[in-house]
C-alpha cells in the first residue's frame, strides 16, 4: 500500500485535513504532548481556528482538557472524557508487568528494598491524593516536600540532579496517574477526579483509529506499556481488525476503517506541528522521513524541532523564540517551501502563541 495513502488517511483523522473552529476537546481527542510547555496548545492550534492562550487556559481550568501525565507517564493534554482511557486503564495491575511498565531503574531498586511495584504504586498515589486534597494546587517542589513527610525512606531515594531526597520520577507520575493529578493554567498541580478505568480494548480502538494501519508492538510503544500488557489489550480487539499487507508486513486495521483507508481524502495545506505534536510520534516517523538521516535530523531524544509539513511531507524543520512582543522562527527546509503559507501559518502560530506577529527567517 502506497505510503501516500496512509498519510493521508492519518492527516485527516489528526484533524490536519481541514482547519475549522471545533472544541478543543474534540481536536485533544488524539493525547497531545506538552512535555514541552506550551506544545500541546500549539498542536491544538493547528487543528482548530480561533484557538488562543486565553481560550486555552480557560479550557484547561473548565476542565474540558485536561493537562495530566499519561502515555508513558508523559504530561499530555487530552479530553475530558478520555483521561481514564490513557491513563489508569493503562497502568499494569499485575507486579512483574508494573515493574516493566516503570523502568529497569526502578524495578531494580524497588526489588532492592523488598516493595512490590503495585505497593509502592499504591503508597504514592493515596498520598498525593492526600497531599492535594482539599482543593490545594501545588507547584512541583511543594508537592515533593509533602510527599517526603507521607512515603517511606525507602521510596524517597537522594537524586545528585535536585540535591534531595523525592520519589522517583516514574514512580510519582504514575502514582499521580493513579490518583488523578493533573497541572491547571498555571501549571500547578491540583486533583481532578479519577473514574474507573474503561474497558481495555477501547484503547486500542482509539489507537487505530488514529495510527492504523499498525502492529501490537507498535501500540505497545506508543501507549508505555509491558510487552505482556500490549499483547492482553491488543488481543482484546483482534475480532474487529483486517489485515493489511504494507511492503508485505502483516499490520492491522479495524474492519470498519478499511473503506476510509482505500480512498482517504487528499492530504492538503501547511502546517507548523511543534515537537511532541501527535501526528510526529513513533507510528508515523518512518512515513514522514524515510531516510535515516532526516529521521535522526528531526526526532531527536531531545529538544527535536518542529516540522513543516506540506500535503503530509516534512519540507522543514523550525524552532520559534519571543523577539519583544513577536515570535521569531527560524525555518531550515529540507525540500522547497511556499513561502507565502509559511509566513500565513507563523501569523497562525505567534497569535496562539499571544504574540502581537511573526517573523520568519530562512536559514
Amino acid at each position: 500500500m502506497e505510503s501516500e495513502r496512509i498519510v493521508a488517511f492519518r492527516l485527516a483523522r489528526h484533524g490536519l485535513g481541514e482547519r475549522r473552529a471545533r472544541p478543543l476537546a474534540e481536536v485533544a481527542a488524539c493525547p497531545a504532548s506538552d512535555v514541552v510547555r506550551g506544545s500541546a496548545l500549539l498542536a491544538l492550534a493547528a487543528r482548530a481556528d480561533g484557538v488562543t492562550p486565553e481560550t486555552y487556559s480557560r479550557a484547561v481550568d473548565d476542565g474540558e482538557v485536561v493537562v495530566a501525565p499519561s502515555l508513558r507517564a508523559a504530561i499530555h493534554a487530552h479530553a475530558r472524557a478520555d483521561v481514564a482511557l490513557f491513563g489508569r486503564a493503562l497502568i499494569a495491575r499485575d507486579d512483574d508487568a508494573l515493574a516493566e511498565q516503570l523502568g529497569r531503574t526502578l524495578r531494580v531498586r524497588l526489588g532492592h528494598v523488598g516493595i512490590p511495584a503495585g505497593e509502592a504504586l499504591q503508597e504514592v498515589a493515596e498520598a498525593t491524593a492526600a497531599v492535594l486534597a482539599d482543593g490545594r494546587a501545588l507547584a512541583k517542589d511543594e508537592l515533593h516536600e509533602e510527599l517526603r513527610g507521607r512515603v517511606r525512606p525507602e521510596l524517597l531515594p537522594w537524586c545528585d540532579g535536585c540535591r534531595s531526597h523525592h520519589v522517583p520520577p516514574m514512580l510519582w507520575r504514575f502514582g499521580g496517574v493513579e490518583a488523578g493529578m493533573r497541572l491547571n493554567a498555571a501549571r500547578r498541580f491540583i486533583l481532578g477526579s479519577v473514574g474507573p478505568p474503561p474497558e481495555g480494548g477501547e484503547v486500542v480502538r482509539r489507537y487505530l483509529r488514529f495510527y492504523g494501519p499498525s502492529t501490537a508492538s507498535d501500540f505497545t510503544a506508543w501507549a508505555g506499556v509491558a510487552r505482556a500488557t500490549g499483547r492482553r489489550l491488543w488481543a482484546d480487539v483482534e475480532g474487529e481488525l483486517g489485515e493489511v499487507r504494507i511492503d508485505g508486513a502483516r499490520t492491522w486495521l479495524l474492519a470498519d476503517d478499511e473503506a476510509e483507508l482505500a480512498s482517504p481524502p487528499a492530504a492538503g495545506g501547511l502546517r507548523l506541528l511543534p515537537p511532541g505534536d501527535p501526528f510526529l510520534q513513533g507510528p508515523n516517523r518512518a512515513l514522514l522521513a524515510p531516510d535515516a538521516a532526516l529521521r535522526k535530523r528531526v526526532f531527536r531524544p531531545l529538544a527535536s524541532p518542529g516540522v513543516v509539513l506540506a500535503d503530509g511531507v516534512i519540507v522543514a524543520v523550525w524552532r520559534v523564540r519571543s523577539r519583544g512582543r513577536r515570535s521569531e522562527f527560524e525555518v531550515e527546509p529540507v525540500a522547497a517551501v511556499d513561502r507565502d503559507a509559511l509566513e500565513a501559518e507563523a501569523a497562525r502560530v505567534a497569535a496562539a502563541r499571544g504574540s502581537d506577529g511573526a517573523v520568519v527567517r530562512l536559514r
